[in-house]
């Protein structure tokens, strides 16, 4: 008995040992293969790789550069060109990734700012039409506006402050698809909500005049003439050749809220010299 407890002992010790070679033969036979050239040439080959059109490829062959040659001089290019590269391919993702890294080992170096604006510009390009969620809008605003706040002197600082009033625009655009949603469905109070953040938050925009005249228009849904009456001198004050203008004061003629009986207050005066180009 003591002999075949024995014998399967050592049986199972010998097949333990035979799957620990098996295993280390197998791993040692699937190690990855080290691409021993120099830094240049791999470099030169991703340089080649994204001229003739494969982007992604080339971003994974600057990543090697820094994955063998860390401490290298090509290794700090390396690393916003594959940033690039990554872009190019549409792999927004890894560009973002990529770019981050380069901010995080040489925030101070002279192509800081590209890499920032390339993180802004990963979500720039795939903002979606005002129909829809505009998280992303969001977040390429935030990214640009660090372009400006960090790199306020460099090229890409200009460029994306001509961004950033775009991405203003589209915004302020969402809220007032809202707002008029509300608004013909008779949500009024809703509505006011909505164009009062474009006209606080957005008051650049091209958005701002209809935004005023909508908002007169819930007012005087909402039976508040005497506020409608402040907000369309503002409008006719800030804008007095729109049309928004002009449809707003047909809005409070028709409604007959418009200044004291001796009709010379702002608004009409404003109306008379812009609107009907009269001047006395």
């Amino acid at each position: 008995m003591l002999t075949m407890r024995w014998v399967r002992w050592v049986a199972i010790v010998v097949f333990a040992a035979s799957l620990s070679a098996c295993s280390y033969f197998s791993s040692s036979s699937q190690e990855e293969v080290v691409d021993d050239r120099p830094a240049n040439e791999i470099f030169a080959q991703a340089e080649s790789e994204l001229a003739g059109g494969d982007p992604v490829k080339a971003a994974n062959t600057f990543n090697e550069i820094e994955r063998l040659y860390p401490f290298s001089q090509l290794a700090k290019r390396a690393i916003i060109m594959s940033a690039f590269a990554s872009y190019e391919g549409r792999d927004y993702a890894s560009a973002r990734a990529s770019a981050g890294r380069y901010l995080e080992l040489y925030p101070s170096d002279q192509d800081a700012a590209y890499a920032q604006y390339l993180i802004a510009l990963t979500y720039y390009d795939t903002i979606v039409d005002v129909g829809r969620d505009q998280g992303t809008t969001q977040d390429a605003l935030r990214e640009l506006t660090e372009v400006v706040r960090r790199y306020p002197n460099s090229d890409y600082a200009r460029e994306a402050k001509l961004k950033i009033d775009l991405t203003k625009d589209h915004l302020a655009a969402k809220e007032m698809n809202v707002g008029r949603y509300y608004l013909k469905r008779g949500y009024y109070t809703a509505s006011v909500n909505r164009f009062k953040t474009v006209i606080d938050k957005y008051q650049t925009t091209s958005q701002v005049p209809e935004a005023m005249h909508r908002l007169i228009e819930a007012y005087l849904a909402l039976g508040l003439d005497e506020e409608a009456r402040s907000v369309a001198v503002v409008l006719g004050h800030n804008f007095p050749g729109s049309d928004w203008y002009a449809d707003s004061y047909a809005l409070l003629t028709g409604r007959q809220v418009r200044d004291k009986p001796d009709d010379g207050g702002f608004f009409s005066r404003t109306y008379r010299t812009v609107i009907q180009g009269k001047w006395l």
